[in-house]
């Protein structure tokens, strides 16, 4: 689970200030499988805290296995653990587990680590970001819309 903040252009409809990547535009929030492939994408303002938009994300994922296709698929769900990085700590973790019987877990660095230290698992995500973003015309977002 991560969230992604993407520059957009200045008549777009949904549009905020992210102030801690210095961005005008949207957020992207994304769940992932173990293979880095798109389970839920939520797009909305920069200026939702990720810890928002991880409710909307997660909260769509699950009423989406619940309500498949083939109804009883949802009872055979094998998603236990989901996988953060440190800005989704707080009531988040709580509100997962007693709302939708998940478990969240906070991938952080070693205390002391200082420059790029390669997370396990969370390399998933970041590769799953960079994908769109190698296109030109995705690393931008030009839609009015969301």
């Amino acid at each position: 689970l991560d969230s992604q903040s993407v520059k957009s252009v200045e008549g777009g409809d949904e549009r905020g200030y992210d102030k801690h990547k210095n961005v005008w535009g949207r957020k992207r929030h994304l769940i992932v499988d173990t293979l880095g492939l798109v389970m839920l994408v939520v797009v909305t303002t920069a200026s939702v805290q990720d810890r928002d938009g991880a409710k909307m994300v997660l909260q769509g994922l699950f009423e989406r296995i619940k309500t498949a296709r083939y109804a009883h698929w949802w009872r055979y769900c094998r998603l236990e653990l989901i996988w953060a990085d440190g800005g989704y700590r707080g009531e988040l973790i709580e509100w997962v587990r007693n709302k939708l019987g998940w478990q969240l877990s906070i991938v952080e660095k070693a205390e002391g680590e200082k420059g790029f230290v390669l997370l396990p698992r969370r390399w998933v995500v970041e590769r799953t970001f960079s994908w769109p973003n190698r296109q030109r015309r995705l690393s931008n977002d030009f839609e009015r819309l969301a």
